[in-house]
């Protein structure tokens, strides 16, 4: 049996803002990863690794985007601004009421 890869930041679903879209993006943060990659294709074996990477760059912030040296802070500001809008723009909604 086949392991199926990750669709890819830019085929994920709710604009990327999944737990496995977040990983790709804070690598784009970290330059783990240039943005052009979108680990489209990558088996999970795979993204294990680039989540360990990505998590060992977030501890000197305590995972905190506050406490992101300035330049990081920005860069984060804006690649989550970005996936935000493309989320949006494809109807996701951020209202987590139960009353549709």
């Amino acid at each position: 049996m086949r392991e199926k890869g990750y669709s890819g930041v830019d085929q994920d679903a709710a604009g990327g803002l999944t737990p496995l879209g977040r990983i790709v993006i804070d690598a784009w943060v970290f330059g783990i990863l240039p943005e052009s990659e979108t680990c489209t294709g990558w088996n999970m074996s795979r993204m294990q690794v680039l989540y360990e990477e990505v998590y060992a760059a977030w501890e000197p912030y305590s995972h905190l985007p506050s406490l992101l040296p300035p330049e990081l802070q920005q860069r984060h500001s804006v690649l989550y601004e970005q996936r935000i809008a493309i989320a949006r723009n494809s109807g996701w909604d951020t209202d987590l009421s139960d009353e549709s």
